[in-house]
Protein backbone atom coordinates (compact mmCIF):
# COMPACT_ATOMS: atom_id res chain seq x y z
CA UNK A 1 0.00 0.00 0.00
CA UNK A 2 1.42 3.51 -0.95
CA UNK A 3 2.20 6.18 1.62
CA UNK A 4 -1.14 8.24 -0.24
CA UNK A 5 -3.18 5.71 -0.39
CA UNK A 6 -2.89 4.75 3.46
CA UNK A 7 -3.07 8.45 3.97
CA UNK A 8 -6.42 8.46 2.39
CA UNK A 9 -8.31 5.67 3.89
CA UNK A 10 -6.90 6.59 7.45
CA UNK A 11 -8.46 9.73 6.42
CA UNK A 12 -11.74 8.53 5.38
CA UNK A 13 -11.90 6.33 8.12
CA UNK A 14 -11.70 9.44 10.57
CA UNK A 15 -14.17 11.58 8.87
CA UNK A 16 -16.33 8.23 8.92
CA UNK A 17 -16.24 8.50 12.44
CA UNK A 18 -16.67 12.34 13.03
CA UNK A 19 -19.23 12.80 10.47
CA UNK A 20 -22.21 12.16 12.91
CA UNK A 21 -20.77 15.21 14.80
CA UNK A 22 -19.62 16.76 11.75
CA UNK A 23 -22.04 16.96 8.86
CA UNK A 24 -25.88 16.94 9.65
CA UNK A 25 -29.29 16.84 7.52
CA UNK A 26 -30.61 20.51 6.33
CA UNK A 27 -33.22 21.50 4.28
CA UNK A 28 -32.72 24.70 2.42
CA UNK A 29 -35.59 26.18 1.31
CA UNK A 30 -36.53 29.58 -1.27
CA UNK A 31 -37.73 32.62 -0.11
CA UNK A 32 -41.08 31.64 -2.23
CA UNK A 33 -41.17 28.47 -0.99
CA UNK A 34 -40.99 27.83 -4.58
CA UNK A 35 -37.72 25.31 -4.26
CA UNK A 36 -36.66 23.20 -2.24
CA UNK A 37 -33.27 21.21 -1.46
CA UNK A 38 -32.47 18.45 1.66
CA UNK A 39 -28.70 17.01 1.96
CA UNK A 40 -25.81 16.73 4.47
CA UNK A 41 -24.72 20.33 5.17
CA UNK A 42 -20.85 20.16 4.58
CA UNK A 43 -19.51 23.88 5.44
CA UNK A 44 -21.31 27.63 5.40
CA UNK A 45 -18.51 29.83 5.00
CA UNK A 46 -20.93 32.97 6.23
CA UNK A 47 -22.47 33.47 2.89
CA UNK A 48 -22.77 30.00 1.29
CA UNK A 49 -24.03 26.49 2.21
CA UNK A 50 -22.10 23.51 1.13
CA UNK A 51 -24.44 20.74 0.71
CA UNK A 52 -24.33 17.35 0.01
CA UNK A 53 -28.14 16.21 -2.18
CA UNK A 54 -29.30 13.23 -4.55
CA UNK A 55 -27.70 15.75 -7.33
CA UNK A 56 -24.38 15.94 -5.70
CA UNK A 57 -22.59 18.45 -3.81
CA UNK A 58 -24.17 21.85 -4.48
CA UNK A 59 -23.11 25.49 -3.21
CA UNK A 60 -26.38 27.44 -2.33
CA UNK A 61 -26.28 31.27 -1.78
CA UNK A 62 -27.61 31.85 1.58
CA UNK A 63 -28.89 35.07 1.21
CA UNK A 64 -31.89 33.44 -1.28
CA UNK A 65 -32.65 30.70 0.52
CA UNK A 66 -34.17 30.02 4.60
CA UNK A 67 -32.19 26.74 6.23
CA UNK A 68 -34.39 24.07 8.40
CA UNK A 69 -32.74 20.85 10.45
CA UNK A 70 -30.41 20.17 13.02
CA UNK A 71 -27.23 21.11 11.06
CA UNK A 72 -28.14 24.86 10.16
CA UNK A 73 -25.60 26.99 11.80
CA UNK A 74 -26.68 29.73 14.20
CA UNK A 75 -26.04 33.03 10.98
CA UNK A 76 -25.46 35.37 14.47
CA UNK A 77 -22.84 33.42 16.18
CA UNK A 78 -20.93 32.30 12.47
CA UNK A 79 -17.17 31.44 12.37
CA UNK A 80 -15.01 31.05 10.04
CA UNK A 81 -13.00 27.96 9.79
CA UNK A 82 -10.66 26.64 7.63
CA UNK A 83 -7.58 24.18 7.75
CA UNK A 84 -4.32 24.05 5.71
CA UNK A 85 -2.53 20.52 5.69
CA UNK A 86 0.86 19.28 4.08
CA UNK A 87 4.51 19.49 4.29
CA UNK A 88 5.93 19.71 7.49
CA UNK A 89 8.49 22.15 6.37
CA UNK A 90 6.15 24.79 5.42
CA UNK A 91 3.77 24.14 8.28
CA UNK A 92 6.24 25.20 11.24
CA UNK A 93 7.74 28.34 10.18
CA UNK A 94 6.20 29.73 7.04
CA UNK A 95 2.50 29.06 7.26
CA UNK A 96 2.48 30.15 11.21
CA UNK A 97 4.33 33.32 10.48
CA UNK A 98 2.18 33.93 7.31
CA UNK A 99 -0.91 33.58 9.75
CA UNK A 100 0.46 36.25 12.14
CA UNK A 101 1.36 38.68 9.73
CA UNK A 102 -2.22 38.38 7.95
CA UNK A 103 -3.61 38.71 11.43
CA UNK A 104 -1.10 41.93 12.26
CA UNK A 105 -2.24 43.42 8.82
CA UNK A 106 -5.46 43.03 9.30
CA UNK A 107 -6.36 44.08 12.36
CA UNK A 108 -7.22 40.70 14.39
CA UNK A 109 -6.02 39.60 17.63
CA UNK A 110 -4.75 36.78 17.43
CA UNK A 111 -4.68 33.34 20.15
CA UNK A 112 -2.13 30.16 19.19
CA UNK A 113 -3.19 27.24 20.72
CA UNK A 114 -0.76 23.57 20.00
CA UNK A 115 -2.57 20.86 19.28
CA UNK A 116 -0.38 17.53 19.69
CA UNK A 117 0.56 15.47 17.28
CA UNK A 118 -1.30 17.25 14.77
CA UNK A 119 -0.40 21.00 14.43
CA UNK A 120 -1.91 24.58 15.56
CA UNK A 121 -4.62 26.01 15.76
CA UNK A 122 -5.45 29.96 15.54
CA UNK A 123 -8.29 31.73 16.59
CA UNK A 124 -8.85 35.58 15.51
CA UNK A 125 -10.64 37.91 16.71
CA UNK A 126 -12.51 41.06 15.82
CA UNK A 127 -10.04 42.91 18.46
CA UNK A 128 -9.20 41.93 21.93
CA UNK A 129 -12.22 42.03 23.83
CA UNK A 130 -14.30 41.34 20.72
CA UNK A 131 -15.88 38.19 19.23
CA UNK A 132 -13.61 35.38 17.73
CA UNK A 133 -14.04 35.72 13.73
CA UNK A 134 -12.09 32.41 12.74
CA UNK A 135 -10.31 29.40 13.10
CA UNK A 136 -7.60 28.41 11.33
CA UNK A 137 -6.17 25.30 11.43
CA UNK A 138 -2.51 23.73 10.92
CA UNK A 139 -2.14 20.34 10.34
CA UNK A 140 1.55 20.01 10.35
CA UNK A 141 2.14 16.27 8.15
CA UNK A 142 3.14 15.56 5.05
CA UNK A 143 2.67 16.76 1.09
CA UNK A 144 1.05 13.00 0.43
CA UNK A 145 -1.62 13.05 3.83
CA UNK A 146 -1.73 17.15 2.77
CA UNK A 147 -3.66 15.99 -0.55
CA UNK A 148 -5.25 13.08 1.36
CA UNK A 149 -6.77 15.36 3.90
CA UNK A 150 -8.18 17.60 0.98
CA UNK A 151 -10.10 14.26 -0.81
CA UNK A 152 -11.26 13.03 2.51
CA UNK A 153 -12.62 16.96 3.46
CA UNK A 154 -10.31 17.41 6.26
CA UNK A 155 -7.97 20.30 4.74
CA UNK A 156 -9.61 23.20 2.50
CA UNK A 157 -5.79 23.79 1.94
CA UNK A 158 -2.71 21.49 0.74
CA UNK A 159 0.89 22.53 1.64
CA UNK A 160 3.00 20.98 -0.31
CA UNK A 161 7.15 20.83 -1.12
CA UNK A 162 6.34 19.31 -4.39
CA UNK A 163 4.06 18.89 -7.58
CA UNK A 164 0.74 16.97 -6.97
CA UNK A 165 1.34 13.70 -8.49
CA UNK A 166 -1.04 11.93 -11.25
CA UNK A 167 -2.43 9.53 -8.76
CA UNK A 168 -3.68 11.99 -6.18
CA UNK A 169 -5.19 14.54 -9.16
CA UNK A 170 -7.02 11.75 -10.32
CA UNK A 171 -8.45 11.31 -6.88
CA UNK A 172 -8.65 15.26 -5.96
CA UNK A 173 -11.06 15.27 -9.65
CA UNK A 174 -12.69 12.06 -8.62
CA UNK A 175 -13.70 13.79 -5.37
CA UNK A 176 -14.98 16.69 -7.23
CA UNK A 177 -12.91 19.14 -6.21
CA UNK A 178 -11.96 20.22 -9.79
CA UNK A 179 -8.14 19.87 -11.46
CA UNK A 180 -5.14 20.23 -8.91
CA UNK A 181 -3.07 21.04 -12.60
CA UNK A 182 -5.32 23.92 -13.13
CA UNK A 183 -3.98 27.36 -13.04
CA UNK A 184 -6.66 28.58 -10.70
CA UNK A 185 -5.53 25.85 -8.22
CA UNK A 186 -2.53 25.90 -7.41
CA UNK A 187 0.05 28.64 -6.80
CA UNK A 188 4.04 28.95 -5.25
CA UNK A 189 4.22 30.99 -2.17
CA UNK A 190 7.51 31.08 -1.55
CA UNK A 191 11.06 28.94 -2.33
CA UNK A 192 13.38 26.98 -0.33
CA UNK A 193 16.18 24.83 -1.91
CA UNK A 194 18.41 21.42 -1.14
CA UNK A 195 21.35 21.87 0.07
CA UNK A 196 24.26 19.62 0.94
CA UNK A 197 25.87 20.35 4.01
CA UNK A 198 29.43 19.60 5.63
CA UNK A 199 30.92 20.74 8.98
CA UNK A 200 32.98 23.81 9.51
CA UNK A 201 36.43 23.10 8.83
CA UNK A 202 36.18 19.81 6.05
CA UNK A 203 37.83 20.92 3.10
CA UNK A 204 35.08 19.91 0.22
CA UNK A 205 33.53 23.08 -0.10
CA UNK A 206 32.48 21.51 -4.50
CA UNK A 207 30.58 18.77 -5.33
CA UNK A 208 29.15 17.60 -8.61
CA UNK A 209 25.67 15.81 -8.70
CA UNK A 210 27.13 13.22 -9.81
CA UNK A 211 29.00 12.87 -6.76
CA UNK A 212 26.40 13.74 -4.79
CA UNK A 213 24.45 11.07 -6.25
CA UNK A 214 27.33 8.13 -6.02
CA UNK A 215 27.81 9.79 -1.99
CA UNK A 216 24.21 8.85 -1.47
CA UNK A 217 24.37 5.87 -3.01
CA UNK A 218 27.35 4.50 -1.02
CA UNK A 219 29.07 4.47 -4.52
CA UNK A 220 31.75 7.08 -2.35
CA UNK A 221 32.17 6.00 0.68
CA UNK A 222 35.34 8.00 1.91
CA UNK A 223 36.47 12.02 2.09
CA UNK A 224 39.77 11.33 -0.09
CA UNK A 225 38.01 10.14 -2.97
CA UNK A 226 36.52 13.75 -3.21
CA UNK A 227 39.85 15.61 -2.30
CA UNK A 228 39.19 15.55 1.54
CA UNK A 229 40.60 13.63 4.35
CA UNK A 230 41.27 10.06 4.60
CA UNK A 231 38.08 9.31 6.46
CA UNK A 232 34.57 7.88 6.11
CA UNK A 233 31.75 9.48 4.66
CA UNK A 234 29.00 9.92 7.19
CA UNK A 235 25.81 10.15 5.56
CA UNK A 236 22.73 12.22 7.08
CA UNK A 237 19.45 12.70 6.17
CA UNK A 238 15.49 13.52 7.17
CA UNK A 239 13.45 10.47 6.78
CA UNK A 240 13.57 9.19 3.37
CA UNK A 241 9.68 8.78 3.50
CA UNK A 242 9.50 12.55 4.35
CA UNK A 243 9.33 15.62 1.74
CA UNK A 244 12.70 16.29 1.86
CA UNK A 245 14.11 12.57 1.48
CA UNK A 246 11.61 12.19 -1.30
CA UNK A 247 12.86 15.17 -2.79
CA UNK A 248 15.95 14.51 -2.85
CA UNK A 249 15.75 10.69 -4.09
CA UNK A 250 13.58 12.22 -7.12
CA UNK A 251 16.26 15.08 -8.15
CA UNK A 252 19.56 13.59 -7.32
CA UNK A 253 19.06 9.88 -7.43
CA UNK A 254 16.84 8.56 -9.69
CA UNK A 255 18.23 10.77 -12.68
CA UNK A 256 21.67 8.76 -11.96
CA UNK A 257 19.27 4.98 -11.67
CA UNK A 258 20.57 5.14 -8.21
CA UNK A 259 19.04 4.32 -4.92
CA UNK A 260 19.93 5.79 -1.58
CA UNK A 261 22.48 3.99 0.75
CA UNK A 262 21.72 2.01 3.90
CA UNK A 263 23.75 2.73 6.29
CA UNK A 264 22.19 6.61 7.22
CA UNK A 265 21.73 8.42 10.08
CA UNK A 266 18.30 10.14 10.28
CA UNK A 267 16.89 12.90 11.81
CA UNK A 268 12.94 13.84 12.68
CA UNK A 269 13.48 17.45 11.31
CA UNK A 270 16.18 19.96 8.46
CA UNK A 271 17.15 22.02 12.09
CA UNK A 272 18.15 18.66 14.15
CA UNK A 273 19.96 17.06 11.37
CA UNK A 274 21.75 20.42 10.31
CA UNK A 275 23.09 20.81 14.16
CA UNK A 276 24.46 17.06 13.67
CA UNK A 277 26.10 17.96 10.60
CA UNK A 278 27.62 20.91 12.34
CA UNK A 279 29.24 19.26 15.17
CA UNK A 280 30.35 15.79 12.85
CA UNK A 281 33.51 16.69 10.96
CA UNK A 282 32.91 13.38 8.47
CA UNK A 283 29.56 13.89 8.13
CA UNK A 284 27.41 15.49 4.93
CA UNK A 285 23.70 16.22 5.21
CA UNK A 286 20.66 17.20 2.98
CA UNK A 287 19.42 20.01 4.13
CA UNK A 288 17.18 23.25 3.28
CA UNK A 289 18.70 26.60 2.43
CA UNK A 290 16.25 28.23 4.65
CA UNK A 291 17.72 26.24 7.59
CA UNK A 292 21.62 25.57 6.76
CA UNK A 293 23.21 28.04 9.08
CA UNK A 294 25.06 25.72 11.50
CA UNK A 295 26.95 23.96 8.54
CA UNK A 296 28.82 24.95 5.52
CA UNK A 297 26.83 24.53 2.34
CA UNK A 298 28.37 22.73 -0.40
CA UNK A 299 28.38 24.04 -4.26
CA UNK A 300 27.14 22.23 -6.62
CA UNK A 301 29.57 21.80 -10.27
CA UNK A 302 29.12 20.40 -13.13
CA UNK A 303 31.28 18.51 -15.74
CA UNK A 304 31.72 21.96 -17.70
CA UNK A 305 33.01 23.54 -14.36
CA UNK A 306 29.87 25.83 -13.92
CA UNK A 307 29.11 26.73 -10.27
CA UNK A 308 25.76 26.69 -8.95
CA UNK A 309 25.97 28.43 -5.11
CA UNK A 310 22.68 28.23 -3.52
CA UNK A 311 21.44 31.90 -2.64
CA UNK A 312 18.73 34.23 -2.67
CA UNK A 313 19.35 35.39 -5.57
CA UNK A 314 20.22 31.69 -7.66
CA UNK A 315 16.91 30.00 -5.61
CA UNK A 316 14.63 33.11 -6.62
CA UNK A 317 15.73 32.85 -10.39
CA UNK A 318 15.12 29.09 -10.28
CA UNK A 319 19.03 29.02 -11.82
CA UNK A 320 19.74 26.62 -8.70
CA UNK A 321 19.34 22.90 -9.97
CA UNK A 322 17.57 21.69 -6.01
CA UNK A 323 15.20 24.75 -6.18
CA UNK A 324 12.32 23.82 -4.07
CA UNK A 325 8.91 25.62 -4.91
CA UNK A 326 6.39 25.69 -2.37
CA UNK A 327 3.16 25.18 -3.25
CA UNK A 328 -0.58 26.07 -2.27
CA UNK A 329 -3.34 23.43 -3.32
CA UNK A 330 -6.79 24.47 -3.77
CA UNK A 331 -10.18 22.89 -4.22
CA UNK A 332 -12.72 23.86 -6.96
CA UNK A 333 -14.78 25.50 -4.11
CA UNK A 334 -16.08 28.62 -2.34
CA UNK A 335 -13.53 28.92 0.41
CA UNK A 336 -15.04 31.32 3.09
CA UNK A 337 -13.88 35.01 3.06
CA UNK A 338 -11.55 35.45 5.32
CA UNK A 339 -9.67 32.35 3.43
CA UNK A 340 -9.71 34.14 0.14
CA UNK A 341 -8.56 37.52 2.13
CA UNK A 342 -5.44 35.27 3.78
CA UNK A 343 -4.85 34.06 0.25
CA UNK A 344 -4.82 37.47 -1.40
CA UNK A 345 -2.42 38.83 1.54
CA UNK A 346 0.28 35.82 0.64
CA UNK A 347 0.64 37.90 -2.66
CA UNK A 348 1.17 41.38 -0.84
CA UNK A 349 4.53 42.70 -0.42
CA UNK A 350 3.78 42.48 4.00
CA UNK A 351 3.97 38.78 3.13
CA UNK A 352 7.05 39.18 0.78
CA UNK A 353 8.75 40.71 4.19
CA UNK A 354 7.73 37.86 6.21
CA UNK A 355 9.04 35.40 3.74
CA UNK A 356 12.59 36.90 3.88
CA UNK A 357 12.24 37.50 7.41
CA UNK A 358 11.84 33.68 8.44
CA UNK A 359 14.56 32.87 5.81
CA UNK A 360 12.85 31.66 2.59
CA UNK A 361 13.00 32.87 -0.99
CA UNK A 362 10.22 35.49 -1.13
CA UNK A 363 8.34 36.05 -4.55
CA UNK A 364 9.04 40.01 -4.79
CA UNK A 365 10.69 40.84 -8.19
CA UNK A 366 14.23 42.45 -7.98
CA UNK A 367 16.78 43.68 -10.62
CA UNK A 368 19.67 42.46 -11.39
CA UNK A 369 21.47 45.06 -13.56
CA UNK A 370 24.14 43.49 -16.64
CA UNK A 371 27.01 44.91 -15.05
CA UNK A 372 26.27 43.46 -11.93
CA UNK A 373 26.34 39.30 -13.89
CA UNK A 374 30.24 39.94 -15.40
CA UNK A 375 30.62 36.43 -13.91
CA UNK A 376 27.43 34.78 -14.94
CA UNK A 377 27.93 35.91 -18.66
CA UNK A 378 31.56 35.14 -18.97
CA UNK A 379 31.03 31.60 -18.04
CA UNK A 380 28.46 31.32 -19.89
CA UNK A 381 29.68 33.03 -23.05
CA UNK A 382 32.60 30.95 -22.17
CA UNK A 383 30.51 27.38 -22.95
CA UNK A 384 28.71 28.50 -25.41
CA UNK A 385 28.77 25.77 -28.36
CA UNK A 386 30.73 25.99 -31.30
CA UNK A 387 27.66 26.50 -33.23
CA UNK A 388 27.10 30.22 -31.72
CA UNK A 389 28.70 32.88 -33.78
CA UNK A 390 30.56 35.60 -32.33
CA UNK A 391 28.40 38.10 -34.12
CA UNK A 392 25.55 36.53 -32.35
CA UNK A 393 27.14 36.83 -28.62
CA UNK A 394 27.38 40.81 -29.86
CA UNK A 395 23.95 40.88 -30.93
CA UNK A 396 22.99 39.33 -27.64
CA UNK A 397 25.22 41.88 -25.07
CA UNK A 398 24.13 44.78 -27.34
CA UNK A 399 20.36 43.84 -26.19
CA UNK A 400 21.61 43.55 -23.09
CA UNK A 401 23.72 46.54 -22.54
CA UNK A 402 21.57 49.43 -19.91
CA UNK A 403 19.18 46.50 -19.32
CA UNK A 404 18.47 44.51 -15.75
CA UNK A 405 17.30 40.96 -15.74
CA UNK A 406 14.55 40.58 -13.12
CA UNK A 407 14.36 37.71 -10.45
CA UNK A 408 11.10 35.95 -12.36
CA UNK A 409 12.55 32.95 -14.90
CA UNK A 410 10.18 30.93 -17.01
CA UNK A 411 11.46 27.40 -17.78
CA UNK A 412 10.06 24.53 -20.02
CA UNK A 413 10.13 21.07 -20.70
CA UNK A 414 12.74 19.30 -23.26
CA UNK A 415 12.11 20.41 -27.32
CA UNK A 416 8.80 21.97 -26.33
CA UNK A 417 7.16 25.34 -25.71
CA UNK A 418 5.38 23.84 -22.65
CA UNK A 419 5.91 25.81 -19.64
CA UNK A 420 7.15 23.46 -16.28
CA UNK A 421 5.06 23.71 -13.44
CA UNK A 422 6.52 26.29 -11.37
CA UNK A 423 6.69 28.83 -14.49
CA UNK A 424 3.17 28.03 -15.02
CA UNK A 425 1.84 29.53 -11.29
CA UNK A 426 4.77 32.75 -11.92
CA UNK A 427 2.32 33.59 -15.09
CA UNK A 428 -0.50 35.19 -12.73
CA UNK A 429 2.45 37.00 -10.93
CA UNK A 430 3.87 38.54 -13.97
CA UNK A 431 0.42 39.34 -15.37
CA UNK A 432 -0.61 40.95 -11.83
CA UNK A 433 2.83 43.48 -11.98
CA UNK A 434 1.81 44.39 -15.20
CA UNK A 435 -1.49 45.42 -14.55
CA UNK A 436 -0.75 47.16 -10.94
CA UNK A 437 1.56 49.51 -13.18
CA UNK A 438 4.70 47.89 -11.50
CA UNK A 439 6.77 48.05 -15.07
CA UNK A 440 4.87 51.21 -16.42
CA UNK A 441 6.84 53.39 -18.87
CA UNK A 442 9.53 50.93 -19.06
CA UNK A 443 10.27 47.81 -21.93
CA UNK A 444 10.13 44.23 -21.53
CA UNK A 445 11.58 41.93 -23.08
CA UNK A 446 11.21 38.63 -23.19
CA UNK A 447 14.29 36.24 -23.74
CA UNK A 448 14.32 33.02 -24.84
CA UNK A 449 17.50 30.65 -24.61
CA UNK A 450 17.52 26.53 -25.15
CA UNK A 451 19.48 24.00 -23.93
CA UNK A 452 22.30 22.42 -26.96
CA UNK A 453 20.39 19.52 -27.72
CA UNK A 454 20.09 19.27 -31.29
CA UNK A 455 21.03 21.54 -34.29
CA UNK A 456 21.79 24.88 -33.21
CA UNK A 457 19.51 27.21 -35.69
CA UNK A 458 16.56 24.84 -34.70
CA UNK A 459 17.26 26.01 -31.48
CA UNK A 460 17.44 29.87 -32.26
CA UNK A 461 14.05 29.48 -33.60
CA UNK A 462 12.59 27.37 -30.52
CA UNK A 463 14.20 30.06 -28.14
CA UNK A 464 11.94 32.34 -30.10
CA UNK A 465 8.82 30.92 -30.13
CA UNK A 466 8.97 29.91 -26.42
CA UNK A 467 9.71 33.81 -25.81
CA UNK A 468 6.67 34.21 -27.97
CA UNK A 469 4.43 31.94 -26.34
CA UNK A 470 5.51 33.13 -22.62
CA UNK A 471 4.40 36.61 -23.83
CA UNK A 472 1.46 35.77 -24.82
CA UNK A 473 -0.01 33.51 -21.97
CA UNK A 474 1.05 36.83 -19.46
CA UNK A 475 -0.88 39.05 -21.67
CA UNK A 476 -3.77 35.99 -21.75
CA UNK A 477 -3.41 35.99 -17.62
CA UNK A 478 -4.16 40.06 -17.74
CA UNK A 479 -7.94 41.45 -17.79
CA UNK A 480 -7.12 45.14 -17.25
CA UNK A 481 -3.72 45.65 -18.60
CA UNK A 482 -3.25 48.64 -21.28
CA UNK A 483 -0.51 47.45 -23.55
CA UNK A 484 0.18 51.13 -24.13
CA UNK A 485 1.82 51.51 -20.38
CA UNK A 486 4.31 48.99 -21.29
CA UNK A 487 6.46 47.96 -24.48
CA UNK A 488 6.87 44.59 -24.81
CA UNK A 489 8.97 42.78 -27.13
CA UNK A 490 10.54 39.24 -27.38
CA UNK A 491 13.78 37.66 -29.02
CA UNK A 492 15.98 34.44 -28.52
CA UNK A 493 19.60 33.52 -28.62
CA UNK A 494 19.46 29.28 -29.38
CA UNK A 495 21.81 27.67 -26.80
CA UNK A 496 23.93 31.18 -26.62
CA UNK A 497 23.48 31.37 -22.76
CA UNK A 498 23.88 28.29 -21.25
CA UNK A 499 23.54 28.13 -17.05
CA UNK A 500 24.32 25.07 -16.58
CA UNK A 501 26.28 21.83 -18.19
CA UNK A 502 24.34 20.12 -20.90
CA UNK A 503 25.15 16.63 -20.05
CA UNK A 504 22.61 16.34 -17.22
CA UNK A 505 18.84 16.33 -17.35
CA UNK A 506 18.76 19.04 -14.76
CA UNK A 507 21.52 21.03 -16.31
CA UNK A 508 19.64 21.39 -19.76
CA UNK A 509 16.17 21.78 -18.04
CA UNK A 510 18.13 25.35 -16.58
CA UNK A 511 19.19 26.18 -19.34
CA UNK A 512 15.45 25.89 -21.26
CA UNK A 513 14.21 29.43 -20.32
CA UNK A 514 13.05 32.82 -21.00
CA UNK A 515 14.37 35.77 -19.13
CA UNK A 516 12.63 39.30 -18.61
CA UNK A 517 15.02 42.05 -19.33
CA UNK A 518 13.75 45.75 -18.32
CA UNK A 519 14.83 49.21 -19.59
Amino acid sequence: MTIFRAAVLAALFLWSMLSPAAAEDVTLTSRDGALEISGTLLGFDGEFYRVDTEFGILTVDGSGVNCDGPGCPMLGAYKARFTLSGASEMGEVLIPAMIEGFALNGGYALARETLPGVGLLYRLYEKADGPETAEITVRQTSSAEGFADLVSEQADIVLSMREVSSRERALVRDAGLGDLRGLRQFRVIARDALVPIVAPGNPVRRLTMNDLAAVYAGEITRWSDLDGEDAPITLHLTSPDGDIGQLFEAQVLEPQGLTLASDLRTHATVSGLAAAVAQDPFGIGISTFAQSRLADVITLTGACSFEVAASDASIKAGDYPLTAPMYLYLPARRLPKIARDFLAYMRSGSAQMVTRRVGFVDQSFSEVPVAAQGRRLANAIRAAGPEVSLEELQRMMKLFDGKARISLTFRFQGGSTVLDTPSRAFLALLAAALEAGEFEGRRLTFVGFSDSEGEADANRRLSRRRAETLMSAVLAETEVFDRARVSLDTDGFGEALPMACDDTAWGRHVNRRVEIWVD
